[in-house]
């Protein structure tokens, strides 16, 4: 099992967790798996960006690397940079939601999927010897790959929107400029939220874990509908124009119908997550379309997508990834094809979503050793016994979080105030561990 890596990539406070010693060594270990790799590279707004860049890219260039550097774009437009322009490896420096003070490291194969776990471990070995290369390689910015990244997404749909007026948060994150800049290139009128490229606000009261900055912009301002992004765009959550939150599991289902009459929808199947509400399901399967439960994680989805040659997979946080048009979660590219649909169909996001959602009470609780939480035999105890008094209406969800030092508690019930109750015991507990 890899000590580093999450379930997204490294993460952590800058300079504790976190040092540019470490981005050092990742960049230095790719050289050592393979020789004199090329690789792409891209960062986030975070004002960490530059010295983890740097140092990264001073690893893979002692070891033999070729590097090109594409400033500040989304993580997706270093899967799609790293297999359209034939890299071997990219490389993106990101938190993704996490807080301004915490940055992280994503790497993706020259296929643009994310390494799988027994990648990142086999990686990590390398991480305490250090290669020097008989010749070293070089560095260079480039970005004009970001305008091959913008076309990647404008030619993703074959609508305008012309007569739509949308509301982008950025989050003040990765995609601050490129998101308003490809709406608007497809002629919706665009208002702007937390799109400054100031990374001292980055996730701060702002984009997809504040949807309700969104939602006020949406109502103020009129707007056919939003979308609200994290720092680096691979997640996305929407607002209707009366002000309703579309999650990634109701975008999910939009976009599976969508797929499955358009004959887009392989095996008419769609990967979620332990996560994804019970009530999608149940709306999918009344449409004749199957859903299939990943660990939660967006690598896991992609993973199973991959083995069973499905072409859309989601997580209720929003990551979304139409396996046609991409190899990982993609915000800005899932909020242009939720907007074609609404565009040819002229109807709402509501109008769209016909399924009936299950009430789900979530918590993010910090903690200081989420090993210990969920080991402890009086939380477990407790977990079983609601496991067994809500089953099968209802389910619970207990784990630790990928990217935090949280646990994360879902329940699911019929009753809104029961799914509370229950989460909240659940909390008192934890609390005492």
């Amino acid at each position: 099992m890899a000590n580093y890596f999450g379930t997204d990539g490294i993460r952590g406070e800058f300079g504790k967790t976190l040092t540019c010693n470490l981005a050092f060594a990742v960049g230095n270990a790719l050289t050592q798996i393979k020789n004199c790799p090329s690789v792409v590279i891209g960062h986030d707004t975070r004002i960490s960006a530059d010295p983890l860049m740097l140092s990264v890219c001073a690893g893979l260039v002692q070891g033999g690397a070729n590097v090109t550097s594409v400033g500040t774009v989304p993580t997706a437009a270093i899967s799609f940079l790293v297999s359209n322009k034939n890299f071997d490896f990219g490389i993106i420096i990101t938190a993704s939601h996490n807080p301004p003070a915490h940055n992280g490291i994503k790497i993706f194969d020259k296929t643009g999927k994310k390494l799988c776990d027994e990648e990142e471990t086999f990686l990590e070995e390398f991480f305490k010897n250090q290669k020097t290369a008989s010749v070293c390689g070089h560095f260079k910015e480039d970005l004009s790959l970001q305008q091959v990244y913008f076309q990647h997404l404008k030619s993703s749909v074959d609508t305008n929107f012309d007569g739509l007026k949308v509301c982008l948060d950025a989050s003040n994150g990765a995609s601050f400029k490129i998101a308003p800049k490809v709406f608007k290139s497809l002629q919706a009128k665009v208002v702007k939220e937390a799109c400054t490229g100031d990374g001292r606000k980055i996730n701060t009261n702002c984009g997809c874990l504040h949807i309700e900055n969104l939602q006020k912009k949406v109502l103020s301002m009129g707007a056919d509908i939003g979308f609200a992004f994290d720092g680096d765009a691979d997640r996305v959550i929407a607002v209707d124009k009366d002000g309703s939150v579309f999650d990634g599991d109701k975008l999910l289902y939009i976009l599976a119908k969508d797929m499955k009459a358009k004959g887009e929808l392989f095996a008419n199947s769609v990967v979620g997550t332990s996560h994804t509400n019970s009530g999608i399901m149940v709306g999918l399967n009344r449409n004749k379309i199957n859903l299939i439960r990943t660990d939660i994680g967006d690598k896991y989805v992609i993973d199973a997508m991959e083995k069973m040659n499905l072409t859309l997979g989601g997580e209720q946080s929003g990551h979304i990834i139409i396996k046609t048009l991409a190899r990982t979660g993609d915000g800005i590219l899932t909020a242009l094809k939720i907007c074609e649909i609404v565009k040819k169909s002229s109807k709402t996001l509501g109008q769209l979503f016909d399924a009936i959602d299950i009430p789900q009470w979530n918590l993010n609780l910090n903690v200081k050793d989420k090993i210990k939480v969920l080991n402890n035999e009086e939380l477990k105890n407790l977990v079983n016994r609601i496991f067994c008094e809500i089953a099968p209406a209802g389910r619970v969800l207990v784990r630790a979080s990928g990217t935090e030092e949280k646990v994360r508690v879902m329940v699911e019930h019929p009753n809104q105030e029961k799914a509370k109750e229950y989460a909240e015991e659940i909390r008192s507990v934890i609390e005492k561990i």
